[in-house]
């Protein structure tokens, strides 16, 4: 009877998620990078953020994890908690403080000269605020430009 029972039940979960609508990743990009202050010991950075969402329905981002790379270097992790909805096959930007601690990597950023094209790579999460997903990975490259 207990064997039946589970069985009914793994059949009703695989009934249901064939009902659920798939969600697509949403795709991060890059649109600009600003260096607001510098020191010896920290970057203080300002991050604009663009989410393209491909699904029919909007998002409600709860929270946004991520880590950086710049250049093929580790450059900055973090979360952006600041809430935001993308709209239904739209598009969204919001901008991100991030804090760096690597001179190094700043200075040969910079030392490419401003207008300069720059590989990136973000990976991380953004949790739903609600909704039967409630979270999706994501991992995106591309470039911008030094300003």
């Amino acid at each position: 009877m207990r064997s039946i029972a589970v069985s009914l039940a793994a059949l009703a979960l695989l009934a249901c998620s064939a009902f659920l609508p798939k969600l697509e990743t949403p795709r991060l990009s890059v649109v600009a990078f600003e260096l607001k202050k510098s020191d010896l010991f920290a970057q203080h950075l300002k991050v604009r953020m663009r989410v393209e969402n491909p699904n029919d329905r909007a998002l409600p981002v709860k929270r946004l994890t991520y880590t950086l790379e710049v250049a093929g270097e580790p450059f900055a992790q973090g979360a952006a908690d600041e809430s935001f909805t993308v709209p239904a096959l739209g598009q969204t930007e919001f901008d991100m403080s991030v804090t760096a601690d690597m001179a190094g990597a700043i200075m040969r950023l910079l030392s490419r000269g401003v207008g300069s094209q720059i590989d990136y790579r973000i990976v991380g999460k953004v949790e739903f605020a609600h909704g039967f997903v409630r979270s999706v990975p994501f991992e995106q490259r591309g470039t911008f430009s030094l300003n």
